[in-house]
């Protein structure tokens, strides 16, 4: 592996985390919005991650030096959750249907908060593993110089 392959990978899982981070945040920012520009209620979203196809610098080694290591992560898509949306009765509000009902995001705020919490560790280990090394190419570069 390659001095800066591992913070490529490091790097690709903090771009994938921080988008992550985004679409919960926007999920949050929503829970309460019943009228979306597709005209019901908004639906949760989901960031779908893909492992990352090898990239071989020089091809015609690859048959000799094959990459049996990971190569980071990339966000294919955002996607809309399918659950079902909650009915609250309401009769006052202006979305509600000739029974008094709403439908309302189908968001739990403590399962987005969980998802939060762990996109933000994700990220912190990411971070942790690029100074890891830096600190190691540093290291590597003062010995160097003795």
């Amino acid at each position: 592996m390659g001095i800066f392959r591992s913070i490529d990978i490091s790097g690709s899982g903090l771009s994938a985390e921080r988008l992550r981070m985004d679409v919960i945040s926007n999920n949050i920012a929503n829970v309460n919005t019943t009228r979306s520009e597709d005209g019901g209620p908004f639906r949760r979203k989901l960031v779908i991650f893909q492992s990352r196809q090898p990239r071989t610098m020089f091809p015609q080694f690859a048959n000799k030096f094959p990459q049996k290591v990971g190569n980071g992560v990339r966000a294919i898509r955002i996607m809309s959750d399918p659950a079902p949306f909650k009915l609250v009765y309401d009769p006052n509000h202006p979305d509600a249907d000739e029974k008094g009902y709403i439908r309302t995001p189908n968001i739990n705020v403590v399962h987005e908060m969980v998802d939060m919490i762990t996109a933000s560790r994700a990220y912190e280990a990411n971070v942790t593993c690029i100074n890891s090394a830096k600190e190691m190419v540093s290291s590597a570069l003062a010995i160097g110089r003795r």
